[in-house]
């Protein structure tokens, strides 16, 4: 990502009062920094910037209220929404990180050379984020921890995984991977990894 592209951040969810305040469902690990007094945020493929004049976080994400929303009329239309923020300089994640919306369209394959499908989503579950993937056998969610994923090289679009750990295939049936193949990142790490979430800011609908 590049200063000026645009992360999907929040998804709202519903409405709260009369003023025009919706509820937001986080997309990103950077909730405190993107829904905060003072920033802007654009309906997904909009050009005109919602102003935040008052965010709190509670039990279901964030309720956030705009300058430009003046009553519940006008936030209903914002019903099922995405909401994108702007990178800005120096907001550009770490050489080895990404975002979820990166990793969507990643092939995957076992070890053994078996083609698994591709990403088509990415969530989080207890912590790791998991991959979902789809292929000619169907749907399989991939944790992105070390002892499922052997490679993990959204950049070149490859994900290597451990179908026999996935419980893919037989405990006694040899994978033909290559000892030294370098881990994914560890659940909590984002190194590796998405951080949390869209396209996406483990920020997408697919972080930042």
């Amino acid at each position: 990502m590049s200063p000026g592209d645009r992360l999907v951040v929040g998804l709202v969810r519903g409405f709260h009062g009369l003023r025009g305040t919706v509820r937001v469902e986080s997309l990103t690990d950077r909730a405190q920094e993107r829904f905060t007094v003072g920033r802007s945020l654009f309906v997904e493929g909009g050009d005109t910037p919602l102003t935040i004049v008052e965010a709190q976080p509670d039990a279901q994400g964030w309720r956030l209220r705009f300058a430009e929303v003046a009553d519940r009329t006008a936030a209903e239309r914002l019903r099922d929404v995405y909401l994108e923020a702007i990178v800005a300089p120096g907001e550009q994640l770490p050489r080895g990180e990404f975002y979820w919306h990166e990793v969507i369209g990643a092939s995957v394959t076992d070890v053994d050379g078996t083609a698994l499908g591709e990403v088509t989503d990415v969530y989080r579950a207890g912590g790791a984020e998991v991959v979902v993937v789809r292929g000619p056998a169907g749907e399989v969610d991939v944790p992105l921890v070390r002892a499922m994923v052997r490679i993990f090289a959204p950049a070149r679009g490859e994900i290597v995984v451990d179908g026999e750990a996935l419980g893919l295939r037989g405990a006694g049936e040899e994978a033909a991977g290559e000892p030294g193949t370098a881990p994914a990142a560890d659940a909590n790490s984002t190194a590796g990894a998405p951080p949390a979430a869209g396209t996406v800011d483990g920020e997408g609908p697919v972080q930042s």
